[in-house]
């Protein structure tokens, strides 16, 4: 940067310090993001070694996450169009 001590004054020190705390908050929630999709793999690397489809298990999980109506009405439009190609 051009600079810093420049930059510096911008913030007082009541604001640099608030700035700090967000950005270490921030860092940390970052860490524990890994480590919850970390464990998340683990979970679906279990249930792949039991026999279970993954991509199966994603897809009810994302299903599961929607509201159940608006998920029944995306399904009749899909089958609508489905029909529609010949599909099904």
């Amino acid at each position: 940067m051009a600079d810093d001590s420049a930059n510096i004054d911008v913030l007082n020190s009541a604001a640099q310090g608030q700035l700090k705390s967000i950005i270490e908050r921030i860092e940390r929630l970052e860490v524990e993001k890994a480590e919850v999709a970390e464990q998340i793999k683990e979970v679906f690397a279990e249930a792949k070694g039991n026999g279970f489809d993954v991509k199966i298990l994603r897809k009810v999980v994302r299903l599961r996450k929607q509201d159940r109506a608006k998920r029944q009405e995306e399904e009749a439009i899909l089958d609508l169009y489905l029909a529609a190609l010949g599909e099904i």
